[in-house]
């Protein structure tokens, strides 16, 4: 009697797990599947920050199996709007369009891996960098790329008004090369032209580049050469400091407690988040 009175208790233990682990897959979602966050307490009175991002752009905001937004900068964000008390809104935009996005008020920042370039600084208000990257030249295994001589022998891809397009135009060389260079509206395309031999080399964010690599097998390989150092951060509109000002304090609070760290050895199995300003 008492062996399948354990017995019986087992079973339901089974079966009770497997209706905890089955229910935990949903409740991971964060973000409802229309891109809305809603914090626990939020009232409208707190206010909806509307976020436009390129949800193809790998690790940092992109959709799961499911059709779900997930990534870094999803998960910090929804981190900032807990801090903040704020709903948070994800808005996929054209990427190539984001400043007019911007300036139009459809959405109140741009947060998805965009690059504190130069150009940026002057026509966005900009937080502190918070994550450092590379522009790099990504090319199947055994094609060497060692100096931008040899780069321009190449197809190039890369995506229409991304830093790594912006980089390259800045280049000294950039006229031995521009002719070569194929955009596309999403690095996906790019990395779809790459294996079908459309363009021979992909310039892309490392941490991009590198999350695909590893996703697809380690197809490709990073060469010697690359365009250097290249900072995140979030964009809002030119003037709007109070926005700035709440998303700065409510990142250092993240840094601050740890929960940054967290989020970023969940998405890089390391802590690559900073907090620097911009030298005058």
């Amino acid at each position: 009697m008492f062996k399948k009175m354990m017995a019986a208790i087992v079973a339901l233990l089974m079966v009770l797990t497997c209706f905890v682990g089955c229910s935990g897959d949903a409740s991971e979602h964060a973000v409802s599947l229309d891109g809305l966050y809603t914090p626990e307490g939020w009232t409208e009175e707190k206010g909806t920050l509307t976020i436009g991002l390129d949800d193809t752009f790998a690790p940092m905001g992109f959709r799961d199996t499911e059709g779900y937004l997930v990534g870094f900068d999803i998960d910090l964000a929804v981190a900032v709007g807990d801090e903040l008390g704020m709903q948070v809104k994800f808005q996929p935009i054209d990427w190539n369009s984001k400043e007019v996005e911007l300036d139009s008020g459809r959405i109140d920042c741009i947060w998805n891996g965009m690059s504190a370039t130069t150009e940026r600084q002057e026509i966005m208000q900009l937080t502190n960098q918070y994550l450092n990257n590379r522009i790099v030249v990504m090319v199947k295994k055994g094609v060497s790329v060692n100096t931008v001589e040899e780069l321009a022998a190449l197809n190039i891809g890369t995506q229409a008004g991304s830093a790594s397009f912006e980089v390259m135009e800045a280049h000294e060389k950039f006229a031995d090369f521009s002719a070569k260079i194929q955009t596309y509206d999403t690095y996906d395309e790019v990395i779809m032209a790459l294996d079908a031999g459309r363009v021979d080399c992909m310039v892309v964010d490392e941490v991009l580049g590198s999350y695909k690599n590893n996703q697809a097998g380690n197809p490709y390989e990073v060469a010697a050469f690359n365009f250097g150092d290249d900072y995140y951060a979030i964009g809002c509109k030119k003037g709007n400091t109070e926005l700035v000002d709440k998303l700065n304090n409510a990142i250092k609070t993240l840094i601050d407690n740890g929960e940054a760290a967290e989020i970023s050895n969940k998405w890089f199995g390391k802590n690559v988040v900073i907090f620097e300003g911009y030298g005058e």
